[in-house]
């Protein structure tokens, strides 16, 4: 059962923002929640988060069937304070762990598994809620949650996000993070179930050339232009 916090919730607004890895996807989210007052989920860190558990419980993450069978029995929270996001398994903080490098190389194949995402879309939708959430990851606006008021699919060009994304890590080779991005992009566009994809009515922020402040003002603007 996912955690809901209590902090900051303004109605019942759900901004969903989809995208490619290291387009600046979780920043801008963090920063479009704070400015308008909204909490934040990263389904993305839940995702990891069953990675993890399945690596340190010793289950091969590309044997399907046995992912499937366990998928049902980690607890995952996701904490949606913007300024302070949590995400725990059985009780335990794994914020750092989910970003380590075994993580990274084995998400992709727990992403695409349906018994998987069949169970974090249950979380996912219990902490969406009533709204007054931003909600960031691949497919918030085409499967999670399609009636989101503002929905956005943020991208950039594979250089800047390997530059990005190294920096993130405090790494060096570019190079090989880029080829590791498009790896996940071709993975998870072309899974069966809930591929990466721009939701119908969603708006493109190309975030190559613009700042994340530059980013998450666009962003807002389309949250402050909708209809009353």
């Amino acid at each position: 059962m996912s955690t809901v916090d209590s902090t900051a919730q303004t109605g019942s607004l759900v901004i969903a923002v989809d995208g490619t890895s290291g387009s600046g996807k979780s920043s801008t989210s963090r920063g479009v929640a704070d400015r308008l007052g909204l909490r934040y989920l990263d389904t993305g860190a839940m995702f990891r988060a069953m990675t993890w558990w399945l690596l340190r419980e010793g289950i091969d993450v590309r044997d399907t069937a046995a992912v499937a069978a366990a998928a049902g029995r980690p607890t995952i929270e996701s904490g949606t304070d913007p300024l302070g996001p949590t995400i725990t398994v059985d009780g335990t903080d794994v914020s750092v762990e989910i970003r380590a490098d075994e993580v990274n190389a084995a998400v992709s194949p727990v992403s695409a598994v349906p018994e998987v995402r069949a169970r974090l879309l249950d979380l996912q939708r219990e902490a969406i809620g009533g709204g007054g959430i931003v909600v960031e990851g691949r497919d918030i606006g085409s499967v999670v949650w399609p009636q989101a008021e503002v929905k956005v699919y943020l991208s950039a060009d594979p250089d800047a996000r390997a530059q990005r994304r190294t920096a993130e890590q405090g790494g060096t080779d570019v190079a090989s993070t880029q080829q590791s991005l498009l790896e996940r992009d071709r993975i998870d566009s072309g899974r069966a179930t809930a591929p990466l994809t721009m939701a119908e009515g969603a708006v493109h922020v190309d975030s190559t050339h613009l700042t994340l402040a530059e980013v998450i003002d666009r962003i807002v603007a389309l949250a402050e232009a909708r209809p009353a």
